[in-house]
């Protein structure tokens, strides 16, 4: 799962509580403000136990958690400390590493220009990157040199594959351990913690590298939105970031999401912690030359895939916006139909880890649901980063919900996702929904 492989931090060159609900801020606020909906005292408290648990004897140092029901704040507090050593209270406008929640931005970003007629979604890769033109299968791989044979695949690499992780595209340093070989030595980057060079470069590179397999035929968690993000390059004649920051975040008033932070916004940063042999939570060190503050370089690498860190605020507007059918605060960004398109299921047969997958999301299956206590609903769609950081959108509830902590691994702290989301629909869901929200007004920060 993207959240639980060890093999990440080798890429990755106090003890207290803290709770508070963080009041916006006047400079930080929207245009315009959405009144809290105000639940019966005993409504949130079980949220409450469950995140002072988890970070008053330090299973993660502090967590923030934000839930929206019909386009309104029901729930948003912080949890613990932002630095153990100093007990530094963590605020809820923290600036975090997102890692894969990148994902979903990219493929919003890739679908928009999908509306603009700029492709197809079944249209080869290589009509627009030629570098992935004559895509070769590996066939045997020699673990002792990494040397391999490949042969020619029975077909190209479409978008769509691409934006539904069917490609036959890895990961480095998390993907299979023949991916991860092949692309060490070709100095394939995972996205994370790579702020210099060039996604062009590595793109090309990663074009000549055979693929896991045949394309369409299986699910492969991998850098596909990375190709993707160099698709959106090439097409916008942007590089990605100006690209995601006037196409996506400045309509949607996401003033704290970056590749890499300006300076000042940089004391945002939260800390990032990992475990040692004991299982105490210490804080990251460099490893491999690589440092867990890389959003604080002035980088060039714009991973479509894992690079971005954002606030819980950001990126909840940004799921009010699907939620909301593509529109936000009097902005559409995509058509309803284009939402509905990327949120239902386009890999067929195949599955993910139980569930289904649209584009750039996975898709809560109804057998999968009906495993989830409280409540939670088939077709919901919902992904995370590897740092901790996770959420999930329920149209029928009309809910968004969203937990962040800045810890990896966090083996005592392995289960809490789970349980917030118990907790959420136990707490906060029961209530039906009343009227959808197509145009609620902004999230205050």
């Amino acid at each position: 799962m993207k959240r639980t492989s060890l093999l990440l931090l080798a890429a990755l060159s106090g003890y207290g509580a803290f709770a508070q609900v963080a009041a916006p801020a006047a400079k930080h606020a929207r245009p315009s403000t959405t009144a809290t909906v105000a639940p019966r005292p005993t409504d949130v408290s079980r949220l409450d136990q469950l995140l002072r648990e988890y970070t008053a004897d330090n299973r993660v140092p502090g967590a923030i958690a934000l839930v929206l029901r019909n386009g309104k704040v029901v729930y948003r507090k912080a949890f613990g400390v932002d630095d153990v050593a100093t007990r530094t209270p963590l605020k809820a406008n923290a600036i975090m590493r997102i890692a894969s929640q990148t994902k979903a931005v990219t493929s919003v970003g890739v679908m928009m220009l999908y509306e603009e007629g700029k492709f197809q979604l079944d249209d080869p890769i290589s009509k627009y990157l030629p570098a992935f033109g004559s895509p070769r299968v590996l066939a045997t791989f020699n673990e002792q040199d990494s040397t391999y044979t490949a042969v020619p695949a029975r077909s190209e690499i479409t978008i769509r594959q691409l934006l539904t992780h069917t490609s036959g595209i890895s990961y480095a340093v998390i993907g299979t351990p023949q991916a991860r070989a092949i692309y060490a030595k070709a100095r394939i980057p995972s996205g994370i913690g790579t702020p210099m060079g060039s996604l062009a470069r590595s793109m090309d590179a990663l074009g000549a590298l055979p693929l896991m397999h045949q394309p369409g035929e299986q699910f492969t968690y991998g850098l596909s939105v990375d190709v993707l993000g160099r698709l959106i390059e090439v097409l916008s004649g942007q590089p990605l970031d100006q690209y995601l920051q006037t196409r996506i975040f400045e309509p949607l008033g996401m003033r704290d999401t970056y590749f890499y932070l300006p300076p000042t916004k940089r004391a945002r940063l939260a800390k990032l912690y990992t475990e040692n042999a004991r299982k105490q939570t210490v804080p990251m060190p460099p490893q491999g030359g690589m440092s867990p503050d890389y959003p604080l370089a002035p980088g060039t690498y714009f991973s479509g895939g894992a690079g971005l860190s954002s606030t819980i605020d950001d990126y909840a507007a940004f799921l009010q916006l699907l939620l909301n059918g593509g529109t936000y605060h009097g902005r559409q960004l995509l058509k309803p139909a284009t939402v509905a398109l990327m949120t239902q299921n386009q890999i067929g047969e195949l599955n993910q880890g139980g569930n289904k997958f649209g584009l750039g999301f996975g898709i809560t299956t109804a057998e999968n649901a009906a495993r989830q206590p409280g409540g939670l609903s088939e077709g919901s769609y919902e992904w995370g980063g590897i740092f901790g950081t996770t959420y999930w959108v329920d149209p029928k509830q009309q809910l968004v919900a969203l937990l962040y902590t800045q810890k990896y691994p966090s083996g005592t702290a392995v289960d809490l996702a789970a349980k917030f989301k118990t907790a959420v629909y136990q707490v906060l869901a029961p209530r039906p929904a009343t009227t959808p929200a197509p145009s609620a007004a902004p999230i205050s920060k």
